[in-house]
């Protein structure tokens, strides 16, 4: 607040003396500091109230960005329950067709995901299927054992190379 020094309090001591005279300047001291106690107090009680303002208003802030989410939330949830409800509307209509006979049924061609998916489980339950075979049924079946690279491969069928490595 105000930049007090020793030797400024010393100088207003020393002129409070002079003016105000020696009997006086006890009680004038102490009406001083608690006036200066009351101001201190009082600054302290604004400082915590305009703080607690800004926290209030932050809150209000939090809370209507909040309901706003949960607005566009519920408006997003309610989007796809409908979407979900026309869907599910229309397999039902095209399977109660399908059963009366109205219309022929019309195969659904399976999309990239499908394809991707299918792809995927054929090739685990294929490792799964050779993986879990002893080695000397593979060994009699002619199942490949150790997987080449396409240049190991291109390197081994190609006319004039041999297939065995020199170091020396």
């Amino acid at each position: 607040m105000i930049d007090l020094g020793l030797t400024k309090l010393a100088i207003i001591g020393a002129v409070a003396l002079v003016v105000i005279g020696p009997e006086k300047l006890p009680k004038v001291a102490r009406m001083a500091g608690t006036l200066y106690g009351r101001a201190q107090r009082y600054l302290h009680d604004v400082k915590s109230e305009v703080s607690r303002e800004i926290e209030m208003e932050e809150l209000r802030n939090l809370h209507k960005d909040i309901q706003d989410s949960a607005q566009s939330f519920k408006s997003e949830v309610e989007t796809f329950k409908s979407e979900v409800e026309n869907t599910v509307s229309t397999h039902m209509d095209e399977v109660e067709s399908a059963w009366r006979g109205d219309t022929a049924v019309m195969p659904t061609t399976a999309s990239t995901d499908d394809i991707e998916r299918k792809a995927r489980d054929f090739r685990r339950k294929k490792l799964a299927k050779t993986s879990s075979m002893p080695a000397w049924y593979k060994n009699r079946q002619g199942t490949r054992q150790h997987v080449l690279s396409g240049a190991a491969r291109v390197r081994k069928f190609r006319p004039g190379a041999t297939s065995n490595t020199k170091f020396f």
